[in-house]
């Protein structure tokens, strides 16, 4: 890994991770994915190859919350969006997943983003 620039390095951690984790119907994947601008969670099963729940903040109301700025990739916008997975994973009935972080480092917006949706009620 010394000679990969940080994007292939993140790129080799997720493809390590995935060969692992794998959403089944009773313990869904939660993948997360966070870019620039916008930070983006669902809810897989990839045995059936669906996804049960999505959130995202480039909707209106999380725009309306976080209009100081036009970044919603930081750490109040990772809270939201934890808590906002959890009450969408409530209504379909999943209580457990397993955490995908996209080959992020889990620190800072991830970390938020996790404990907000521990928070919440999913456990993982």
């Amino acid at each position: 890994m010394g000679n990969m620039n940080r994007k292939q390095q993140r790129k080799l951690r997720h493809r390590r991770a995935r060969s692992r984790i794998n959403g089944t119907p009773e313990h869904p994947r939660l993948a997360f994915c966070k870019t620039n601008r916008h930070l983006y969670a669902q809810i897989v099963d990839d045995v059936s190859e669906q996804t049960l729940c999505f959130v995202t903040t480039n909707t209106a109301e999380a725009k309306e919350l976080f209009s100081k700025g036009k970044n919603y990739s930081n750490s109040e916008a990772a809270k939201y969006l934890g808590k906002k997975i959890a009450e969408e994973s409530a209504k379909k009935k999943i209580d457990t997943v397993k955490f995908d972080r996209g080959g992020n480092i889990y620190h800072g917006v991830v970390k938020e983003f996790a404990e907000a949706a521990r928070e919440g009620g999913l456990k993982f």
